[in-house]
């Protein structure tokens, strides 16, 4: 099957990671405690009520009271913050790219981005792992920050190429938490499929929605977890390094 075999398209992906690096003068000299990415699921299985259930709570989460206290709170460093939508192997779009969120008006901006703008997919299969090499991309170009965390969030299993296991082994994301919002009601193995593959690194954890209607109020407790690097629960969490 080739040097690669049917690894080939993971390979190149992976290499293409490699290659992205960024200076950011606009963040040089200030501390950065976190750099957040969200990865929003626009798979086939997310119809248009679904899609803008999921865009108008990603907002309306990340405008909470309590999750915005969380991002200001003084004397910490700033929280970086970008999103994307991911379903099939190439089909991701940024929906927010890099910003530093230094005060109200920053999280506005950020809260408006994510509110606004059409679907652009709607008929391909989840691709998680090229969903997170995806993410894998995006943290290299991002700020240097004490904690890196990837928040994916979706309805399915992987269903179309490699799965999360091989993206943590062939991409750079050595040190990086993945934390998973798993929305119930299409697909009753999605639990156990974030709980076991998904999720990875110091601190990680599922949140879970009840269904599309109840992703605002899971997205801001995960939201108010993550920037406070809360641990809640006395469950194991996979090792670093670990497949999954």
């Amino acid at each position: 099957m080739g040097q690669h075999g049917k690894h080939g398209p993971l390979v190149r992906l992976a290499a293409l990671s490699g290659l992205v690096w960024a200076v950011w003068a606009g963040f040089a000299g200030a501390a950065c405690r976190l750099a957040l990415v969200l990865a929003v699921d626009m798979s086939s299985s997310v119809d248009d009520v679904e899609y803008r259930l999921q865009r108008t709570g990603l907002a309306v989460a990340l405008n909470a009271p309590d999750v915005r206290h969380a991002i200001l709170q003084g004397g910490q460093g700033y929280v970086a913050l970008a999103a994307y939508e991911w379903s099939g192997r190439y089909k991701q779009r940024v929906l927010l790219d890099w910003l530093a969120l230094r005060g109200p008006d920053d999280i506005d901006r950020a809260v408006a981005a994510l509110a606004r703008g059409d679907r652009a997919e709607r008929m391909h299969p989840t691709a998680m792992g090229y969903g997170l090499g995806y993410g894998a991309q995006m943290l290299q170009r991002g700020p240097d920050c004490a904690r890196r965390v990837i928040d994916v969030s979706g309805d399915g299993v992987n269903n179309e190429g490699f799965g999360p296991r091989l993206a943590y082994k062939h991409f750079p994301l050595s040190g990086v938490t993945v934390n998973g919002l798993v929305i119930l009601g299409h697909d009753p193995e999605v639990l156990d499929f974030y709980r076991s593959q998904v999720i990875r690194g110091r601190n990680a954890f599922v949140e879970v929605a009840t269904g599309f209607e109840d992703f605002e109020a899971a997205m801001a407790r995960k939201l108010y977890r993550e920037i406070n690097d809360m641990v809640l629960g006395a469950g194991p969490r996979p090792a670093e390094g670990a497949p999954g």
